[in-house]
């Protein structure tokens, strides 16, 4: 049955679009993060900020993750609780969030800071996921962040994969590919630096059989698909999928479906302040046009669009005015 005959099937379920991943608190300083005075206080994860967004675009949406119950931990649940997203499956237990830390240099260019290890959310395990809960989405969001921040959440991310293809669920993956992240799991290991990129190839292989909707972000993501010309690898791996995005930055899109790519055009964006979460306010726009009914180049065009916004504020989630 292809995606848009699942998607009609299942529009009587309770959740439109469940993801499974990690959110982390956000801290933002307007300048270097060593001598900055002040943080701005806020939130984000890749799959989260998706669920936001297609919650205030009218998505029934719901994060199945751990929260711990630091000082964070209340304020965080209670934030996405009031953006619409369900946490029956997102509970408060004990232990710390991750935090990052965006700061600009002295040239004004963003950093990243992660402070992650240990976290409640990458203490995530196949036990934790609730079949039921999975089986009541018509889609189900993976990424390849959850696979990297450890090995008992890579393993929850396959177990909800064929738990929700099971159930009829339609299966979207963004690849998400974090060299540091994986250069970090295969330290805890013993193994070579070298090695995380082996790891995140080793990860994804095995979640691509039950994946649906594969969503990818070119340059960084193709080194998590293989080696070569990135037309090559992207055919590779379009051949055993129904629907493919590659996500280009400002050139657009392009989308694979019955065989043939095609080339979705950007949209100008009114002001680039920040492009962080600009994919994950992507994948909301596509994802929820697809729930929509859309064609695939429609809900493409739709996810340039909430993307294109996205990119004139600081911080992974938008103010809630836009």
């Amino acid at each position: 049955m292809s995606v848009a005959a699942r998607l009609a099937a299942s529009a009587g379920r309770p959740l439109d679009l469940v993801g499974v991943g990690e959110a982390m608190v956000e801290l933002f300083a307007d300048g270097p993060l060593g001598t900055a005075a002040t943080l701005r206080r806020a939130y984000g994860g890749d799959v989260l900020n998706t669920l936001v967004a297609a919650a205030r675009a009218g998505c029934a949406t719901g994060f199945v993750s751990r929260v711990g119950d630091d000082p964070f931990g209340p304020a965080l649940r209670a934030a996405w609780r009031a953006e619409g997203v369900d946490l029956s499956s997102c509970p408060l237990v004990e232990g710390i969030n991750g935090v990052y830390f965006i700061s600009l240099d002295a040239d004004g260019e963003r950093e990243f800071t992660y402070r992650r290890a240990g976290s409640a959310a990458a203490a995530l395990r196949p036990d934790h996921l609730d079949a039921g809960y999975l089986a009541s989405a018509r889609v189900v969001l993976l990424s390849g962040i959850t696979q990297a921040i450890s090995r008992s959440a890579q393993a929850a991310t396959l177990a909800a994969a064929r738990s929700a293809r099971a159930a009829g669920a339609v299966v979207a993956y963004d690849v998400n590919h974090r060299p540091r992240l994986w250069a970090d799991l295969a330290a805890t290991e013993g193994r070579g630096a070298g090695d995380g990129t082996r790891l995140a190839r080793a990860a994804c292989a095995e979640l691509l059989p039950y994946v649906d909707v594969l969503l990818v972000s070119e340059p960084g993501d193709l080194a998590a698909l293989g080696d070569g010309p990135a037309e090559r690898v992207m055919d590779a791996v379009a051949s055993g999928h129904e629907l493919v995005v590659r996500k280009l930055g400002a050139e657009g899109c392009a989308i694979r479906g019955g065989g043939s790519w095609r080339h979705v055009p950007p949209v100008t964006p009114a002001a680039v302040v920040d492009s962080t979460g600009a994919g994950d306010a992507w994948n909301a726009g596509f994802l929820g046009a697809l729930l929509d009914g859309r064609d695939p180049a429609e809900a493409a065009a739709r996810g340039n669009e909430v993307a294109a916004r996205n990119l004139g504020h600081r911080g992974a989630i938008a103010p809630r005015p836009a």
